[in-house]
């Protein structure tokens, strides 16, 4: 499971956050936790996924290149969907890192509650011009039948 794996990011949840990560996701569990906390701990998982999948490419690349492998066994198709694979994976986890720094970058501080914003209600108010000329007094009623 991603949340058992280390990312790239695990330092930084841990300087903004406090505890480390696995102590993170057991709060997050906890019917206390923040929203932004349990937002960030998805991104991470996102993250250490696709962190893990660009550390499998590379290391299937790196076997199929050894000095000691057979040339016959080098493929170009298979290096070419490798190097697609691995441009789609890496482009994830830029995408994930990204997306994970600006929430950490924009979230209220640990601890202080995001206090709501209040908005102030405008009111408008409007007369009319003198020239208007008032509306009959029975106009919009319904007219009686007449038999």
């Amino acid at each position: 499971m991603s949340r058992d794996k280390a990312s790239t990011m695990d330092a930084e949840l841990q300087k903004v956050f406090g505890p480390p990560v696995p102590e993170l996701y057991e709060a997050a569990a906890g019917p206390d936790a923040s929203p932004a906390l349990a937002r960030a701990l998805e991104l991470r998982s996102f993250l250490a996924l696709t962190e893990e999948q660009v550390a499998r490419v590379r290391d299937r690349v790196h076997t199929d290149m050894e000095p000691d492998r057979d040339m016959g066994d080098l493929s170009a198709d298979k290096l070419r969907a490798d190097a697609q694979w691995l441009e789609a994976a890496l482009e994830a986890r830029d995408s994930y890192r990204v997306a994970l720094e600006e929430l950490l970058r924009t979230m209220p501080p640990p601890g202080r509650l995001a206090r709501p914003v209040r908005m102030a209600q405008l009111r408008t108010t409007a007369t009319l011009p003198p020239s208007v000329a008032p509306a009959p007094q029975r106009a919009g009623a319904a007219r009686a039948h007449r038999p």
